[in-house]
């Protein structure tokens, strides 16, 4: 199938989903995840209305910002390391992936240089996964007490990366506990939490969490076919 096959495939099984579940498909957002993919094959995803790429690695946003811009909204939604910041600040809309004080402090100096609040979503580690980045869901309210002396920081909301599983149905329980998670920051009184998102499904699992309440789904290989890369960041 072609980019504007698949395309269309997910945004139908996407309002199929919304429809089960009483929600409006309009307010999903469909992130196109670009991991090793060639700048053409990504204006092929913009020409069918994508308009939020997600990159796991600093290093290709840089590349491909060059060669594609502004005309789409960038995500990180890898784990970013705290010297690779600056690369990306002027560039990115939102950073999924805040997991550690080291990091806020270093996203806050380096949007604070430029006058920008730099967006970003708390990373949850939901199953508590030795080799997943990402808090740990009981640790959510003192990590946003401890990133209240940031004022170039707005949490927008939550992320994870659900367990591999055999089928499906099985991550359901991980993206129930993460909207849990999200319901909870909503009624955080804090000022730098303005919650908006809760980015979670991938290609193999984002039927379920739509259902759950994900309004940002990441999808790679459902859009752009197989690659040889950690399914994991997919």
């Amino acid at each position: 199938m072609s980019i504007k096959d698949n395309i269309e495939l997910i945004r139908h099984r996407i309002a199929d989903a919304c429809k089960r579940v009483g929600r409006n498909p309009s307010d999903i957002i469909l992130m196109a995840v670009t991991k090793t993919i060639s700048p053409d094959k990504i204006k092929e995803a913009i020409a069918e209305g994508i308009e939020v790429i997600g990159e796991n690695r600093v290093q290709e946003i840089v590349q491909k910002y060059d060669a594609i811009g502004d005309k789409v909204k960038w995500h990180m939604i890898g784990h970013l390391q705290v010297n690779k910041v600056k690369y990306i600040i002027d560039k990115v809309e939102l950073i999924h992936s805040l997991d550690s004080v080291k990091l806020a402090q270093e996203i806050n100096k380096r949007a604070k240089s430029i006058g920008k609040k730099q967006n970003v979503l708390i990373e949850i580690n939901i199953a508590g996964e030795e080799t997943k980045f990402g808090i740990r869901p009981g640790e959510l309210k003192k990590f946003i007490k401890e990133l209240e002396i940031f004022d170039n920081l707005c949490v927008q909301g939550l992320m994870t990366v659900a367990p591999i599983v055999s089928e499906p149905e099985e991550a359901r329980p991980y993206f129930k506990h993460m909207r849990q998670l999200y319901d909870e920051l909503k009624e955080m009184k804090s000022p730098i939490v303005d919650a908006r998102y809760l980015s979670m499904g991938m290609t193999a699992d984002y039927v379920v969490a739509i259902e759950e309440g994900s309004n940002i789904v990441r999808i790679g290989t459902g859009i752009f076919g197989p690659r040889n890369y950690n399914k994991e960041e997919d």
